[in-house]
């Protein structure tokens, strides 16, 4: 089994009330995942940020496991991303995510002990729907957006009031030179989004969990994030 790094990252804000940790699962592409389940038990709540399957591949089973398993550690919330979407097999695989214990919030927000929790649906170009940030950004307290693509948050959040976004989709440059990346899909060569804090620590990417793609990964392990959300008071 691949070898995956737990990292942990603090977020302080007056506008939370109190510790809120959230494990994020990003791009598990239908891998294995059997490593990470002790380290989901602490959180919250545990947030998939989109590509829990491959598209590239037939079969769906671990990620229809994985959404009857992480429910009964702690609440799930379930963000779209291009792989769902993209799937030949979605009429057989999204049957399953609606039987499952897992909110999907597909251009949607929700209130989690007293965070706003969006997310922005992955979607063809010209298909984007932004619409419901306007409502997300007018509720009070501390707005935390799930969006799968990095590179949309320039153009369609950047400009928004939402406190913190979290995506995954770049695999963290699949190889890594320097503490940068060599490529990533929607960025292309050399790409500027790929792993780790942006934006005044506005966008948080995580590298994801599987190596999905044919070439390999080189200085770029896979990774769970375990978010903590804390207020200014916290310890």
């Amino acid at each position: 089994m691949m070898k995956r790094q737990v990292n942990h990252h603090t977020v302080r804000s007056e506008k939370i009330g109190k510790l809120v940790t959230f494990a994020i699962v990003a791009d598990l592409h239908n891998g294995p995942y059997e490593d990470m389940l002790p380290h989901l038990r602490g959180a919250d709540a545990i947030l998939i940020l989109g590509d829990l399957i491959n598209r590239h591949r037939r079969g769906y089973a671990n990620a229809v496991r994985f959404l009857k398993e992480a429910p009964e550690i702690a609440p799930t919330f379930y963000a779209i991303g291009n792989h769902e979407w993209k799937f030949k097999q979605r009429d057989e695989y999204w049957p399953h995510v609606l039987k499952s214990q897992a909110v999907v919030l597909d251009n949607t927000y929700t209130q989690f002990h007293g965070i706003t929790l969006g997310a922005l649906s992955s979607a063809p170009k010209g298909e984007i729907r932004t619409e419901f940030l306007r409502q997300m950004e007018a509720q009070p307290g501390f707005r935390l957006l799930m969006c799968h693509h990095p590179e949309w948050f320039e153009r369609h959040v950047q400009q928004r009031d939402i406190d913190l976004t979290l995506s995954g989709h770049a695999h963290g440059g699949q190889v890594r030179i320097l503490g940068r990346g060599l490529y990533a899909p929607g960025q292309g060569i050399l790409p500027r989004l790929t792993s780790g804090w942006y934006y005044d620590r506005r966008l948080l990417i995580s590298r994801g969990m599987t190596n999905s793609a044919r070439a390999p990964r080189l200085n770029d392990p896979c990774e769970l994030i375990l978010l903590h959300l804390k207020g200014l008071n916290d310890e």
